[in-house]
């Protein structure tokens, strides 16, 4: 039988304050749980504490404590202060960055149960998906992604000292409006920041080595009447078009872009291709970690390391996260990705623990199966939203959450309720919920198609619309004056229906910004 003061020396803490040792006292609980007991993967882990201005700054800069400086990121900070003061909006207890070491970011108002709380959620959840998730493995650099930043920042306060803040601020303007465009959907080869940085030194140094002003000197050939004309099959060719990347394609092959200007747009794009992984795996990402820290967290409070009052605190802040409101309820504000991921991971669990004949008739190799941890790390490493709901969202939990598909069409008058949760409707309403994560769905399949560099230079662009929706015309018509900027001449896009190739609109001839010469 355990008396008090064996039960007292197991505790962790016993109040709200922390200290640094603490801290370290319960990272090191939280590990032996995840990582002996769970067999988590995560990168070893490098625990800050930040005041709430610190967090908020590193809100506004894209979630990255070390970044650029731009105009937009003060504008952000300025408006989430100003909510969170008046009381309008919270902070996240932390903020995690995917790199090696995996950096957890915590607050310091967070009472020592939050502490823990978030550390196991971020340090040991997030890292864990980070490192072992395959989209991940192939999009980002986590062992170099702080040398990049910080090699970004320098970049971009040098040029602002040598080209001005204005020229800076106007190309990153441009280059930040084109951001999603600006991705390698497929990638080519595995992102290497190191080897970017090192091709960067490399250039600057052989221009340095070699530059010579008698080149300005020399007349420019101009095309003679005689010279034919290549044709739109050999430029698309010659160009690799089409080509649905529009920041690599201004870098490589804008007319009137300095070096300087080209390294801007490549640092823009090394960033949106870092972030990519994380819009296709909201739901899983934070699911994972939310699943982590509910095991760990339970496991601490049945082992004595934690008191029943830490544990209430927990419960009350871990409902909070996973709370999701109905649909006539004003707080709705469409699917909370925490509760999505969360319930589909328990479930799963469930599954395997306590499964039903629907359970084995649908998912016959996890109704059952007690392993459910391989289950979920398999999971975690193979998929992302979209995939992950169409595979493991089950009948059952779409009775207890009340889905049902609707069709939305603006030529109706009336919604209609295509499926409900029923046996006739239970793939289609999964297919419909999985659609929504789908990101060719959501971001507009725009390409370069044509460029004539030795005639008009006039670039190209198409856009090909999906379901109907063409694009919002102020907002086109802003992004398309920024891409003309960096091109430096005219930008034309045409809105095609890809079932007959009709042309549903156009944008003819935007031209750049005069101030950008």
């Amino acid at each position: 039988m355990i008396n008090r003061f064996e039960a007292d020396a197991r505790l962790l803490y016993t109040g709200p304050d922390w200290d640094y040792r603490l801290v370290k006292k319960a990272y090191d609980a939280i590990e032996r749980i995840a990582v002996d007991e769970m067999g988590l993967d995560p990168y070893p882990s490098q625990i800050e504490v930040i005041s709430s201005e610190q967090m908020l700054d590193a809100y506004a800069s894209m979630g990255m404590p070390l970044f650029y400086r731009h105009w937009s990121f003060g504008k952000h900070f300025a408006r989430d202060e100003m909510l969170y003061r008046k009381g309008m909006t919270g902070l996240a207890y932390e903020i995690v960055i995917n790199s090696n070491p995996c950096l957890c970011y915590i607050m310091e108002e967070n009472t020592m149960t939050m502490q823990t709380l978030v550390m196991a959620h971020a340090a040991f959840g997030h890292s864990h998906f980070f490192k072992n998730n395959q989209l991940f493995k192939a999009w980002t650099d986590a062992d170099s992604i702080l040398d990049y930043l910080d090699f970004a920042k320098r970049y971009v306060a040098e040029c602002e000292e040598r080209y001005g803040a204005e020229a800076v601020e106007q190309v990153l303007d441009a280059a930040h409006a084109l951001m999603s465009h600006g991705v390698h959907r497929y990638p080519r080869r595995t992102l290497n920041l190191k080897r970017e940085m090192e091709r960067e030194r490399e250039r600057r140094r052989h221009e340095e080595q070699t530059f010579s002003d008698l080149w300005r000197t020399l007349p420019r050939r101009k095309p003679e009447d005689g010279d034919e004309d290549p044709g739109l099959d050999a430029r698309r060719r010659a160009l690799g078009l089409p080509e649905e990347n529009l920041l690599y394609f201004l870098e490589k092959r804008a007319p009137k872009l300095a070096h300087w200007q080209r390294e801007l747009l490549r640092i823009v794009r090394m960033v949106a291709q870092y972030f990519y992984p994380q819009r296709q795996t909201k739901v899983m990402n934070e699911g994972c970690a939310t699943t982590v820290h509910y095991a760990i967290m339970n496991r601490l409070h049945e082992t004595g390391q934690i008191t029943d009052g830490a544990f209430m605190e927990f419960l009350h802040a871990h409902t909070n996260v996973v709370f999701q409101p109905e649909f006539d309820d004003r707080r709705f504000s469409g699917i909370n990705p925490y509760a999505l991921g969360f319930g589909i991971l328990q479930d799963m669990k469930r599954m395997g623990e306590n499964p039903t004949e629907e359970d084995r008739r649908w998912f016959p190799d996890i109704a059952g199966n007690p392993d459910y941890l391989g289950t979920w790390k398999s999971a975690w490493a193979e998929y992302r939203d979209e995939s992950f709901i169409l595979q493991f969202l089950s009948p059952r939990l779409m009775r207890e959450w009340r889905l049902f598909s609707v069709t939305d069409d603006a030529d109706e008058a009336d919604l209609k309720v295509e499926a409900i949760h029923n046996e006739a409707g239970y793939r289609e309403v999964r297919r419909a919920l999985a659609a929504q994560y789908d990101l060719a769905r959501h971001e507009p399949d725009i390409q370069v198609v044509d460029v004539d560099l030795t005639g008009d230079r006039r670039l190209i662009l198409e856009h090909r619309v999906l379901d109907g929706r063409l694009l919002e015309e102020r907002n086109t018509l802003m992004v398309l004056r920024h891409l003309a900027n960096l091109w430096g001449y005219p930008v034309s896009l045409v809105e095609i229906d890809p079932r007959d190739e009709d042309i549903l609109n156009a944008y003819e001839d935007v031209e750049p910004d005069r101030r950008m010469d």
